[in-house]
């Protein structure tokens, strides 16, 4: 088993474990979306890692460029987003030759990347949030609201778009890999 099967099966039991304490109609609609909620766990993870790295960066060597900081987190976490979504939230789609795959699947995170840059270089230079025109305080706010929060919506609802667009194109392109179902309801997995 490699590390990225490894780590997708761990997050197979995390979103069975939560689709287990939700009720019936919640748990329904989001078994039948299973694909959104797989990549929704996975970029929380890598949110994660972004948020880590990027203050790691900005509050040492890269305090006087907040944007390359968070460009290097983002492409951190891109490395990781790359490994979970191909082998968990995209594992039955398919369609093109692993090199194209991953050959798409950063030029689309390069996109992404710039998509979650935007709003945070609009914050910091176009409306001027950063020190000395604004505190500290504001500044840091600012830039967690704007480069961290907004531009990772942003980026995320782009990626989700052209992952499954151009990326992972056709579902049940790969042979053998088939989804194991999350049950519906709480006393099935019980019962299994």
């Amino acid at each position: 088993m490699t590390d990225g099967t490894a780590a997708a099966g761990r997050y197979g039991r995390i979103v069975g474990r939560l689709l287990a304490v939700l009720p019936g109609p919640a748990r329904r609609y989001l078994v039948r979306h299973r694909e959104v909620l797989k990549f929704l766990v996975v970029g929380g993870t890598c949110f994660v890692i972004t948020v880590v790295v990027n203050y790691a960066l900005k509050l040492t060597v890269l305090h006087e460029k907040p944007i390359a900081a968070l460009t290097i987190a983002t492409m951190v976490a891109t490395g990781v987003s790359y490994v979970l979504n191909r082998e968990w939230s995209f594992k039955t789609r398919g369609g093109r030759q692993r090199h194209h795959e991953a050959i798409l699947f950063f030029g689309i995170s390069a996109v992404g990347i710039v998509v979650n840059d935007i709003p945070m270089w609009i914050a910091r230079y176009a409306l001027d949030l950063r020190v000395p025109d604004v505190s500290r305080l504001s500044q840091e706010v600012s830039d967690f609201v704007a480069g961290i929060i907004l531009g990772t919506l942003l980026a995320m609802a782009f990626r989700l778009w052209a992952f499954r667009r151009w990326v992972f194109p056709h579902a049940d392109a790969r042979p053998g890999r088939t989804l194991v179902p999350f049950p519906a309801d709480p006393d099935e997995s019980r019962a299994a």
